[in-house]
């Protein structure tokens, strides 16, 4: 079956969750967002959403960062 991943076509064995995607993609469904087909997932709706040929997914991560500064004005 023929999706959009993240803009790039992508091919998946049907029939799959979107749940089952991140594991075959080896992401953490704690570190994402998701949008399929335009509408937003809430994360415990990822086991139960079906993707269909022709679907929309895109995967947003989570990124933390910045540097932590140790020295004497860390905290002000």
């Amino acid at each position: 079956m023929k999706i959009t991943l993240n803009g790039e076509p992508f091919e998946v064995a049907a029939p799959l969750t979107i749940g089952a995607l991140l594991a075959q993609l080896e992401i953490d469904p704690r570190r994402v967002a998701i949008e399929h087909n335009l509408v937003v997932l809430k994360r415990r709706a990822y086991d139960h959403t079906t993707i269909a040929d022709g679907d929309r997914i895109e995967i947003v991560n989570f990124v933390g960062g910045g540097e932590r500064s140790t020295g004497p004005h860390a905290f002000e």
